[in-house]
């Protein structure tokens, strides 16, 4: 199936270098290419393409102007393209699939398009499932009852998590979390050696996170049960868990019954 493509870029030759750089990639179809936001943002809405190649430095409608303008459809996946790199973590902000600087180099664009390959058939995939939810929902009721457990365990949740931490972005395996720690509206992150600072409540946070992996055992932490290695009882009810870095992290008495069904 090929992915209906925009290219938006106010130097013509930055579109033409763009276009022959994305000519080896045959499921990647061009079906138009505009030179400012206006023109992009008419072209998003009347062509629903699948993705767009987008300069940030545009004169009137910047890239990520263009990106508020499209947000009343359903969105592309954007990709930004732009020589500053300072951009980059706006880019990230803006849940771009990538972020790539002028000139484009190969290699770093063909794992793009197979950034967006993935992307693409994991909405595809959640489409056919909705569209054979409706069917059932018609011919067979009943059925829904019965898969609708197995549907919410198996559901997507995040594999890597930005964190825009100290003026970076860093990429985080969410199988090497051990715990997160809430501190008002920041969640503080861990991992084995290492701690970020995430701008984002903890409700929001436990909606991205696996809950057969991740549990809430205190009001402000949650613990990723891959990385308990030991239970140490405490008072009144009490206990701490040891994870893999040999951190301690104290359950409460309403939270110990939750934990107890994945600690063994």
């Amino acid at each position: 199936m090929s992915i209906r493509t925009i290219i938006v870029d106010d130097e013509k030759l930055a579109i033409q270098g763009l276009q022959l750089r994305l000519e080896p990639f045959t499921d990647i179809e061009v079906i138009e290419t505009c030179a400012n936001g206006r023109e992009a943002i008419r072209a998003i809405k009347t062509q629903k393409p699948d993705l767009v190649f987008l300069d940030i430095q545009m004169p009137g409608f910047d890239g990520f102007s263009v990106v508020k303008g499209v947000m009343d459809v359903d969105p592309p996946l954007f990709v930004f393209v732009t020589a500053y790199q300072e951009h980059a973590i706006r880019a990230f902000e803006a849940n771009a699939v990538n972020y790539l600087m002028k000139p484009v180099d190969e290699d770093k664009l063909a794992d793009t398009v197979e950034r967006v390959r993935q992307r693409l058939a994991e909405m595809r995939s959640a489409e056919e499932a909705e569209k054979l939810k409706d069917v059932l929902a018609e011919v067979s009721p009943d059925s829904l009852d019965a898969i609708s457990d197995e549907g919410d365990a198996t559901g997507r949740y995040e594999k890597m998590i930005n964190v825009k931490d100290r003026g970076q972005i860093f990429r985080v395996d969410v199988d090497s979390i051990e715990h997160i720690e809430a501190a008002g509206d920041y969640m503080c992150i861990y991992t084995g050696d290492n701690s970020l600072i995430l701008r984002e409540t903890m409700k929001d946070l436990e909606r991205r996170l696996d809950p057969k992996n991740f549990q809430r055992v205190h009001r402000s932490t949650i613990v990723n049960l891959d990385q308990v290695r030991q239970v140490k009882p405490h008072t009144n009810g009490e206990c701490f868990l040891v994870l893999d870095s040999g951190a301690e992290v104290k359950v409460s008495r309403s939270y110990r019954d939750v934990v107890a069904r994945f600690v063994h």
